[in-house]
């Protein structure tokens, strides 16, 4: 329907997002689509894991072109929602639908920001989650991975522990983060006292 309409007439919404090409696929991760109830939450499912140990760098372009396009199609479909919400009163039924439509699909388009290591918008969109819905695992667990990945160590193992409180069936995708985080904290402590001894020995 024309845009103009759309807005004196609200409706709900389905996107029928195409995938034109996709390289070298890899099996998903675990939360990287959460049961959303547009059709765009199904149809631009994210396929690409982040960089291992969520280390600094840019990744290579091929890993981020896909998750890159596909945050740009789930920020248009937020946009949208967004713009119908404004019409509707805050905390009315309405209001509170269409935030639950927003809600996994702003997930998604953090879990596309992650594969793209862009982590402070993740801390910053998950947060936001976070105020509204203080028990979604999910935010939990994404914005853990952002804080381990900027190294942020007290606050990622705090979202880590709350993610276990949660939801204990989650243990060993805990327990993996935790022990790629305590992997890279030793590398990288090793890092600086090789560092600061070639500084004190000059």
């Amino acid at each position: 329907p024309d845009l103009d309409e759309l807005q004196k007439n609200p409706q709900p919404l389905i996107f029928d997002i195409e995938v034109l090409k996709v390289r070298h696929p890899l099996a998903p991760a675990w939360g990287e689509v959460a049961g959303g109830s547009l059709e765009v939450a199904a149809s631009t499912r994210p396929g690409w894991r982040p960089r291992a140990g969520g280390r600094w760098g840019s990744a290579p372009a091929w890993r981020q072109a896909l998750p890159s396009s596909q945050a740009a199609k789930y920020y248009d479909a937020i946009a949208c929602l967004k713009n119908l919400q404004m019409k509707e009163q805050p905390g009315s039924p309405d209001w509170i639908e269409l935030d639950q439509k927003i809600t996994p699909l702003l997930l998604n388009y953090c879990q596309c920001k992650l594969q793209c290591e862009e982590y402070y918008e993740v801390l910053d969109h998950c947060s936001s989650i976070l105020n509204k819905y203080e028990d979604n695992v999910k935010a939990y667990f994404k914005r853990g991975k952002a804080h381990a990945a900027v190294w942020n160590v007290a606050e990622a193992q705090a979202d880590f522990a709350k993610v276990l409180a949660l939801d204990p069936s989650l243990r060993p995708v805990v327990s993996k983060e935790l022990r790629s985080l305590e992997a890279r904290l030793r590398e990288k402590d090793a890092e600086d006292k090789i560092r600061f001894k070639g500084i004190f020995s000059q």
